[in-house]
């Protein structure tokens, strides 16, 4: 079953669809994927498929609803593990994944599989995103905020009318992305988070990659790495 979910009321900040989002911890990384829908809808996107997805299908089969798309905040292997397997029960759902990682898919050292010595690839891409991009789900508009550091082509996914953003391991709470993997970069990370993090409004909901819930609002007042 699912870690967790959130439902957004229409009043929240102003009209349109919300998104309900379900968290489930997945694999030896305890690494958080998200199933994204919106309540009486039918389209759902899967959101960082690691290590054993099988709750997160066995989810979308018992909500019948359909997966538009496989998206990644960025792909390093916990991130990305679970795809072909989710491929294997939704077949030709398209994976997403920023520009700046296009091979990463396919390569275990960039993907840092081969560093664990697990020798992982995945299906995909079958799109690449860029900075600014607006992805449509079921009538909700995300927006593709490029926050690179952890790696070079991290994003968050930004839903402005719910005050949601879906960070990968760009920020944690109490913490962030580590930067000591090959093509991180402490700065970039920093600068990430206070351009284009700390810049959304304090009562944003953060899900990150890794660990619980927080808000934009409460890791500006209070977290160690990186504040305000």
């Amino acid at each position: 079953m699912p870690e967790a979910s959130h439902e957004f009321p229409r009043e929240a900040a102003g009209a349109g669809p919300r998104p309900v989002i379900e968290g489930f911890v997945l694999g030896p990384f305890a690494q958080n994927c998200y199933l994204v829908r919106t309540e009486g809808a039918e389209g759902c996107w899967i959101v960082d498929p690691g290590f054993d997805p099988g709750e997160v299908v066995e989810r979308v089969r018992e909500l019948k609803v359909r997966p538009e798309a496989i998206v990644l905040t960025h792909a390093h292997v916990d991130h990305i593990a679970g795809i072909d397997k989710v491929l294997r029960a939704f077949p030709k759902v398209p994976v997403w994944v920023h520009e700046a990682e296009k091979g990463w898919l396919s390569d275990p050292m960039l993907n840092l599989s081969a560093l664990s010595g697990m020798e992982i690839t995945a299906s995909g891409p079958d799109r690449l995103l860029k900075d600014g991009d607006e992805l449509t789900l079921e009538g909700m508009v995300w927006q593709v905020l490029h926050t690179p550091g952890h790696s070079p082509g991290s994003v968050t996914f930004y839903h402005a009318l719910s005050n949601t953003a879906i960070v990968g391991d760009a920020l944690f709470a109490g913490s962030i992305g580590r930067t000591d993997f090959p093509g991180s970069d402490h700065r970039t990370l920093e600068r990430a988070i206070r351009t284009r993090l700390y810049t959304l409004p304090d009562e944003t909901i953060v899900y990150p990659g890794h660990g619980p819930d927080t808000t934009v609002g409460h890791e500006k007042r209070t977290n160690p790495y990186v504040r305000a």
